[in-house]
């Protein structure tokens, strides 16, 4: 059969009467220029090629089209444009069938909607996630998706930003057809041949209506609602709900009219920015020194040493790498509860369907369960995830030092520690590494790797390389206590008291954070983690607090009678029997006032305004002193661990690049008007003097890292 090249990256062939397109733009066929320009001359070549009856268009390799280019990001548009392309695919004359395998998404996902049918295989993933890039899908995608599949259920796969199984998105409407094996062409040429010899009609998205849109359009009104209630202020997911409801009331070139306008409004946002700013940063966390100056060691068994939550949730972590786990405990008993908490994750997915008791077995078989340290001496890895004491873990690496062979790299799951400390208990320090894993291990994607003084380099690569098999986030950070997250949450936590302290409700200062972006105020969290936690930690930290520094009281007297939060079900807030959603307490406001009376504090109103300035400069300047000290290499690293561990509203990209969008210059500022109060508290940083001085932002130390 001839073969004919219409661009470089997508190739045509005619197999019969129907002419293949075939995507080859790896790895995931995403969406460029070259892609747009050679599936507009592959349609414009069918059409006038009277020897073709049907179109079918294939992505090469593991992909469909994974969505747009994220090289072109930030660039001037080149034509042709999406919506163009996929309106020329609509248009054709001809039957034009899209044979899905691997990810179909965003402007993907739109392509295959623009054909007439769409074949899908087992292992495709269907998906329209702009809006966690603080957009909407502006190729027809709004428009064409409620056809298909119900104004609701295409509403609600655009606001989520998650894919649909291929299943899924057959009992949606959004497949025509499933197929099994995992050659897209063959079955898509069967698909083809059977609607040609069918006389299939052309059947175009955009000549199809709604069904029954007066019970579409109260969906649409709980769907808004909840939206809502839930986007705390984004811009793009009402944007999304307006453009379906048009879809559902405007014809379908005045329906698209409006998705185009609402989707450059959306690329205009300063949401946007904060969005792909953070899909970046994500990506060059794992660019560090070390994964460019050594090759990681060998990583195929690991050990874990601790059964409890934290200990549970990273051998699941690792079970679910396909890795091998031996998990040590003092006695029996605990072996027993370790692998106790392992199974119920495993229990909780197969309750809610989402593994089969068959899976967990086959995961199980590669689980152990021992006493003895002797048992893991072949291992590659070990993680200790015990009690956080610097003498027990100390007392872990002794044992560990003793049975573990040479090269086996040692690492400490410690949120606060000295992790040189650690290492020093061993004889091998540079064989020592800080993963510090966020609460449920299991489900949290960031992961600090803590870099001490004496490891070396194929050490940290390994740490990073671990990261990768997790399908973790990782950041790099230098030792101190508290590393990134937790040294930055201990400041604003700080900020927030002093704000509580002088006026405002714990209630207060949680709305007005929750109103900014977060899912939950600072003292929300507090009553989530435990209050225990914190006070532990506020008295390690007793005996080298600066006794010039301000220091609130009211977490300490909570804790003096037994409150400790949602487990207590009292903290700062009330938790009745059941109930995970805290209501204002009157005696912990009793209590603060009595604090306040104390120390001959007179309280003050505090607007919203007030109350996240204040929270965000704190964050902001203890940002700054990370990087300064080097403990971060970049502020995008320090945007990443707030954004992935600590709930930071990602719609503002973190606390760096929000304080970017703000202006450095109206940050110093505040941060100086402070200081009249506090001035050992409100310090400026040195690197954000330096950079205000400079004329300078913090992402130009991005580039320049």
């Amino acid at each position: 059969m001839p073969t004919f090249e219409t661009d470089s990256v997508v190739a045509t062939r005619r197999e019969g009467d129907v002419l293949v397109m075939t995507i080859d733009n790896p790895p995931v066929n995403a969406l460029g220029v070259a892609v747009r320009r050679g599936l507009k001359q592959a349609i414009e070549q069918a059409g006038a090629d009277a020897q073709v009856k049907a179109v079918l268009i294939v992505g090469a390799g593991r992909a469909f089209i994974a969505g747009a280019d994220i090289r072109e990001f930030g660039k001037p548009p080149q034509p042709p444009s999406l919506p163009e392309v996929c309106n020329l695919i609509e248009a054709c004359a001809k039957p034009v069938v899209a044979a899905i395998h691997g990810p179909a998404l965003g402007g993907g996902l739109e392509v295959a909607m623009s054909a007439h049918y769409r074949l899908a295989l087992p292992a495709a993933k269907l998906g329209l996630p702009e809006v966690t890039l603080g957009l909407l899908p502006g190729a027809g995608g709004t428009q064409r998706a409620p056809r298909l599949m119900g104004a609701r259920a295409a509403a609600e796969l655009m606001l989520s930003g998650k894919p649909m199984s291929a299943r899924a998105a057959q009992a949606a409407g959004l497949v025509d057809r499933l197929a099994e094996g995992e050659d897209a062409v063959q079955a898509g040429l069967a698909y083809a041949r059977e609607l040609l010899d069918q006389q299939a009609p052309v059947r175009r998205a955009r000549e199809l209506d709604v069904a029954d849109k007066a019970a579409a359009l109260a969906e649409l009104d709980v769907v808004q609602a909840d939206t809502a209630k839930k986007s705390r202020g984004l811009f793009s997911p009402l944007k999304i709900v307006e453009c379906v409801r048009n879809a559902v009331e405007l014809p379908f070139d005045d329906g698209l009219a409006r998705e185009r306008a609402l989707f450059l409004q959306c690329v205009e946002s300063p949401q946007r920015a904060g969005l792909v700013h953070a899909f970046f940063a994500e990506r060059e966390t794992a660019k560090v020194p070390e994964s460019k100056a050594a090759r990681p060691r060998a990583l195929d068994t690991v050990a874990v040493v601790g059964g409890g939550t934290m200990g549970a949730g990273i051998a699941v972590c690792v079970l679910d790498a396909g890795l091998p786990v031996t998990m040590i405990e003092r006695d029996a008993e605990s072996i027993a509860r370790g692998r106790a908490n392992v199974e119920k994750v495993y229990d909780g997915l197969i309750a809610r369907g989402r593994m089969t008791p068959e899976a967990k077995a086959a995961v199980m078989a590669r689980y152990a369960g021992s006493t003895s340290y002797d048992d893991i001496a072949g291992a590659d890895l070990v993680i200790e995830a015990v009690f956080e004491d610097v003498g027990v873990k100390q007392a872990v690496f002794k044992e560990l030092d003793r049975v573990c062979k040479p090269g086996a790299v040692l690492a400490t799951n410690t949120s606060y520690l000295d992790i040189d400390a650690i290492a020093a208990a061993t004889s091998r320090p540079q064989d020592v590494v800080g993963l510090h894993f966020f609460s449920p291990a299991n489900i949290m994607k960031l992961l600090e790797i803590v870099v001490p003084a004496k490891v070396s380099a194929d050490v940290v690569a390994t740490a990073f390389e671990l990261a990768r098999k997790l399908k973790k986030t990782p950041v790099r950070a230098g030792v101190c206590d508290g590393f990134i997250g937790n040294r930055i949450l201990a400041v604003y936590r700080q900020a927030a008291d002093d704000i509580m302290e002088d006026g405002a409700t714990p209630y207060e200062v949680d709305e007005a954070v929750r109103d900014f972006g977060f899912a939950m105020g600072p003292y929300q969290v507090v009553d989530l983690a435990g209050g225990d936690i914190g006070w532990a930690t506020r008295k390690r930290r007793a005996a080298t607090r600066d006794p010039r520094a301000r220091y609130v009281e009211i977490s300490d007297r909570l804790c003096e009678r037994g409150w400790f939060g949602q487990k207590t079900r009292r903290g700062y807030y009330l938790y009745p029997e059941g109930a995970r959603t805290g209501q204002p307490d009157p005696e912990v406001l009793a209590i603060v006032q009595a604090e306040r009376a104390k120390k001959g504090i007179a309280p003050r109103k505090f607007t919203q305004d007030e109350i996240v300035r204040r929270c965000m400069a704190a964050m902001i300047n203890e940002g700054a002193n990370v990087v300064h000290e080097g403990i971060a290499l970049r502020p995008l690293d320090v945007d990443v661990v707030l954004l992935s561990g600590y709930g930071f509203p990602r719609h503002h990209g973190g606390p760096m690049k929000y304080a970017d969008r703000v202006g450095l210059d109206k940050v110093l500022a505040d941060i100086r008007e402070f200081a009249k109060q506090d001035a050992l508290f409100w310090k400026p940083s040195p690197l954000i003097e330096k950079l205000v001085a400079q004329g300078n932002n913090f992402d130009s130390l991005n580039k320049g890292a």
